[in-house]
């Protein structure tokens, strides 16, 4: 039996027209989307849920008299009475999965609350200057935390219930909890301790920090013109019995990378051992004030005449040259200057904190997950740097959320 195959059949047209008539009448929909298709747009971009008809309602007044944005807020807080949107879902679902891959390095949303992003999603919730989750001493737990210092079967516990953490989270300190840590934001929480201190050489922390809140990995800031004085001993200036590889590509990254993470030199994450097996979900954060970890001194005979780190002090020597374009904020007085001494991971979280680059990751970050796609054209762009100098003027990443959500809501 043969079959015969004709340019195009008469049954292939219709479902080429048919397939131009769907298309044409989804492009016109998004193109001529109403009041109220608009306001569904932003309640699903950014809780994933369909409203409910009476949140619909109140978000589509607020679309219709050109008040976009006050309808995105409306999607995602509740204020009480005679709001008809719940806003639980933002904080449940949308903010745990946005940032949950920070806290882990396999960077996967799959991985139960706890402790670091309860206290990001605090922040967002409050309205708190952004950048403190990089330095302040703060925490946010459920109601009767316990256990804290050793499990994360509390926050898990919040999410398996399905808690409502936009109305149960409750702002702590950290220093409250763990009296012997000294707080520095996120960075010293359970969760990134675990992820980014556990074995190693800390180095980890510090790369996936700025990974995750410059968005910026070391490759993008290798420069190998800067002084390679505080490269740790670790380094081999001979990888391979080749100097050239230790010149053209290792040092110009641990050249910045080493004097910046001398500041969690007292920091370690312990963990137990289940007879040869290490139970790394039972281990804990530990701080050593004045005393260097040994995991700064590990394997010291690569380069015996290499750094030997003696206190947390810290230098950011890209302050100057290319990796200045960083944008570090000349109002943190004697950050990356040698002679001032710079100790400790909370002011170099804030040396982080303040820089542009920070400010411009978090909106592009925000306008990804809310637009669902990274900035296209001139007005992606151009609405990018209208909400990063929004955001410059009180760090409040709720109201970026907002922004994004009416931008991309169609017309």
């Amino acid at each position: 039996m043969s079959i015969k195959i004709f340019p195009q059949s008469i049954s292939q047209k219709m479902v080429c027209a048919a397939l131009a008539l769907i298309l044409s009448a989804m492009f016109a929909g998004s193109v001529q989307a109403g009041a109220r298709e608009q306001a569904k747009r932003i309640h699903d971009r950014l809780t994933g849920v369909p409203p409910s008809a009476a949140c619909l309602t109140q978000l589509e007044t607020k679309v219709a008299a050109g008040n976009a944005v006050g309808a995105a807020m409306d999607a995602i807080t509740n204020d009480g009475a005679g709001d008809n949107c719940s806003g639980k879902e933002f904080y449940q679902v949308t903010l745990k999965n946005f940032i949950t891959p920070w806290t882990n390095e396999e960077q996967t949303v799959f991985a139960p609350l706890n402790d670091y992003t309860a206290t990001v999603i605090g922040v967002i919730r409050d309205d708190y200057d952004f950048r403190r989750i990089l330095y302040d001493d703060i925490l946010y737990t459920g109601p009767n935390p316990t256990n804290l210092a050793s499990s994360n079967a509390h926050y898990k516990a919040l999410e398996d219930t399905g808690a409502d953490l936009q109305a149960i989270l409750t702002e702590t300190t950290q220093s409250a909890i763990f009296p012997a840590i000294e707080p520095a934001g996120i960075l010293t929480t359970r969760a990134a301790a675990k992820a980014f201190f556990v074995d190693g050489t800390n180095r980890a922390m510090f790369r996936f920090t700025l990974l995750n809140h410059l968005c910026t990995d070391l490759e993008q800031v290798k420069d190998a013109s800067y002084s390679p004085d505080r490269v740790r001993q670790d380094v081999s200036r001979s990888p391979g019995g080749d100097s050239r590889i230790y010149m053209n590509a290792c040092v110009g990254c641990h050249n910045g990378m080493d004097p910046l993470t001398q500041a969690f030199a007292y920091y370690d994450y312990e963990y137990p051992m289940n007879g040869n097996e290490p139970d790394y979900d039972a281990g804990r954060l530990v701080y050593t004030p004045g005393l260097v970890q040994p995991k700064y001194a590990i394997n010291a005979n690569n380069f015996e005449d290499g750094y030997v780190t003696p206190s947390d002090e810290w230098v950011n020597y890209w302050r100057t040259g290319s990796n200045s374009a960083l944008g570090w904020d000349s109002a943190l007085s004697g950050k990356g200057r040698v002679a001032d001494g710079t100790n400790g991971a909370a002011s170099m979280g804030q040396e982080l904190a303040h820089s542009n680059a920070f400010a411009r990751c978090q909106v592009e970050k925000v306008f990804k997950a809310v637009c669902l796609r990274t900035p296209v054209d001139a007005d992606d762009h151009a609405q990018i740097d209208t909400m990063i100098t929004g955001f410059q003027g009180d760090y409040k990443l709720k109201q970026v959320f907002a922004d994004s959500a009416a931008f991309c809501k169609g017309s």
